[in-house]
């Protein structure tokens, strides 16, 4: 099981390029992959949001790709002699009218708008994808290492939570009958006080308590969250994503939990399903994490 929340980073030199990527994830219902590079390399986004979503189901995901200490061999500086000739005309015109020396110097005209510009060097598309790929791989072993840290420990705390639930659903069924039979006591100790003279039908009584027995019997419900509890169980040792099965399934489980509470009439019960109904709420909010 892995949570959504990661990070990963790997740094490597290849081919006089020193290539810096960062993973960086939170979580969100389905997978939305950003790529961060510079604009030159643009061509690199496509392939990475491939490699991206065939290790990564789920979550909002940034990678952030650099090129650190370039090879001199990527950038040439070209003259623009025209333009330059265009300067020193204009500067011998400009003396000659004003009467001023023409002590332009060489360092004065290279300084001049565009007579020295830069050129990136058109990149080997296919080399440098193969190279980024390979750097992004290793960023990505890191990054899954964390989510799968991460996850054992949602797991290990989902399972106790699971365990708890376990331990008061037992309460639950072990009062469920006993308030059936606290209630028959009631109802024969109320009719008693108000038919103090009158002989009371004993069948009546029988069949009052069995009519509130079934209108409250919660059995049903307390067996489908257990197997719900047992899928549960089953789940979180699956090695592919079970993010969006969690959820459904515990939608279900707090379903089952409303259905007994409203059913509880009792106060033991309501205060037994408020603390079961707090467990599945933690449940809940640990899978919202989880891909």
């Amino acid at each position: 099981m892995k949570s959504m929340t990661g990070y990963g980073r790997a740094r490597t030199a290849i081919d006089g390029r020193e290539i810096s990527i960062e993973i960086r994830s939170v979580n969100h219902r389905y997978l939305d992959v950003n790529i961060k590079c510079p604009r030159a390399y643009s061509f690199l986004e496509e392939p990475l949001k491939k490699a991206a979503g065939e290790r990564i189901a789920r979550g909002k995901v940034d990678i952030f790709v650099q090129f650190i200490n370039a090879s001199s061999d990527d950038v040439t500086v070209k003259v623009n002699l025209p333009l330059a000739q265009h300067y020193l005309h204009a500067f011998e015109e400009l003396s000659q009218a004003t009467g001023l020396p023409n002590d332009i110097s060489l360092l004065t005209l290279a300084k001049m708008p565009e007579v020295l510009t830069e050129e990136q060097s058109e990149p080997d598309t296919e080399q440098m994808t193969k190279n980024v790929l390979s750097v992004f791989h290793l960023a990505l072993d890191e990054f899954e290492h964390m989510r799968l840290r991460e996850g054992e420990k949602m797991a290990a705390d989902v399972r106790a939570r699971s365990k708890t639930i376990v331990e008061l659903l037992e309460q639950v069924e072990a009062r469920a009958p006993q308030r059936t039979v606290e209630y028959r006591e009631k109802l024969e100790k109320r009719i008693n006080e108000l038919l103090s003279d009158t002989t009371i039908d004993a069948q009546r009584i029988l069949t009052e308590a069995a009519v509130f027995a079934d209108r409250t019997a919660i059995d049903e419900e307390t067996v489908r969250l257990r197997s719900h509890l047992s899928q549960l169980d089953q789940m979180l040792v699956e090695s592919k994503p079970i993010g969006r099965k969690l959820d459904f399934l515990v939608q279900e489980m707090n379903r089952e939990s409303n259905t007994i509470g409203s059913k509880a009439n009792d106060v033991t019960l309501s205060k037994l399903v408020v603390e079961l109904k707090s467990e599945i709420e933690k449940i809940r909010e640990q899978i919202q994490n989880i891909e």
